[in-house]
């Protein structure tokens, strides 16, 4: 088994309020630790695999997507990366530090490095940018290495394979270095709610995404990528970054085996994927999509995604699927990869 929690007995299920009643009810922590081994895809792709459910994504999957490109409208779903402090940067602001810059040029007495002249009339600007693209605000894709459970990695591989010095030696960014394209689908909860956003803390279940599906009109199929907005890109426009304290709604645990039996490729969020708290957190299970859709599933996860003005041209020209492209940075050794979602109507 791959618990590092004890098997206790069966809990009651979790009754979970809605707008002040209680309407559905959630599995309770002992069933969610049977998905490690109930969803997993160890060794489904060979006991060398390191795509996980990128192997959804076929020549013909990839084929069939191109044909949702219609009008040639492009949407980033990617924030700007400031170097402004925000609520949730768990790990620290992104740092500018400028190597040339255009203040003092007309500085007589100016010191220029060895290799310029303080006459030259052509100049440029340079710097270092460093950031740590893990949490709540970076948009950003989670390689397979990104998340560990009982120290093994998808497929099995020792969590020890995550070095100090070389980052991932196995289960890293690069293994996707062709980048993703395949067909996107938008679930807008919201809209399917009558609500301008989800409440922090508000969990999306299968339920909810099969309400999504058919207030859409559409189906999602294997190979797809799931975009979930719960409307707080829209919060954060207004109002900036919620307090983390508070929570964040997403992808509930009980999504896993639909996502599972709907064979998708890669899930993304407009917070941090997981609804937070997970509900699960005395259990040893703080972040349980994470936990297992990456290191059981092998399921790519695409976190902090601004969805905002993609939702408004899907509700424009009522389509919800459109042909998408991730194509990560090439990090060597990388658990992940700030990402700039591009969706082409």
């Amino acid at each position: 088994s791959q618990r590092s929690v004890p098997l206790r007995q069966r809990q009651e299920v979790q009754e979970v309020p809605r707008s002040g009643r209680f309407v559905m009810s959630l599995p309770s922590a002992d069933e969610i630790y049977t998905y490690f081994e109930r969803l997993s895809n160890w060794g489904r792709w060979g006991d060398d695999d390191a795509r996980g459910t990128l192997n959804y994504v076929t020549p013909e999957v990839t084929l069939a997507a191109a044909q949702e490109i219609r009008v040639g409208r492009s949407f980033s779903c990617a924030w700007d990366e400031t170097t402004q402090r925000q609520e949730g940067a768990h790990f620290g602001t992104p740092q500018r530090s400028m190597l040339n810059h255009g203040q003092g040029l007309g500085d007589a007495d100016r010191v220029v490095p060895p290799h310029r002249r303080t006459d030259e009339r052509g100049f440029g600007a340079s710097e270092f940018f460093g950031l740590v693209f893990h949490g709540l605000n970076i948009t950003h894709i989670d390689a397979l290495s990104h998340i560990f459970w009982d120290r093994k990695m998808y497929n099995g591989y020792p969590a020890e394979w995550v070095t100090s010095q070389l980052g991932a030696t196995r289960l890293a960014i690069t293994d996707i270095k062709e980048g993703i394209t395949t067909r996107g689908v938008l679930l807008d909860l919201p809209r399917a709610k009558g609500v301008d956003w989800l409440e922090p803390g508000t969990p999306v279940t299968p339920e909810d995404l099969e309400q999504a599906e058919a207030a859409q009109e559409l189906r999602v199929r294997s190979g797809d990528v799931v975009f979930l907005r719960t409307g707080y890109g829209r919060y954060r426009h207004e109002h900036g970054p919620g307090k983390t304290t508070r929570g964040q709604p997403g992808w509930h645990a009980s999504s896993l085996p639909w996502i599972h039996e709907r064979e998708v490729a890669v899930i993304g969020c407009d917070t941090g994927q997981d609804v937070t708290p997970s509900g699960y957190h005395a259990e040893g299970l703080n972040l349980p999509v994470h936990s297992i859709g990456i290191s059981a599933m092998g399921l790519w996860l695409v976190d902090n995604l601004d969805l905002e003005a993609l939702a408004a041209t899907a509700s424009e020209l009522e389509r919800w699927s459109f042909f998408l492209s991730l194509q990560p940075l090439r990090i060597e050794g990388g658990t992940g990869s700030p990402l700039n979602p591009i969706a082409l109507f």
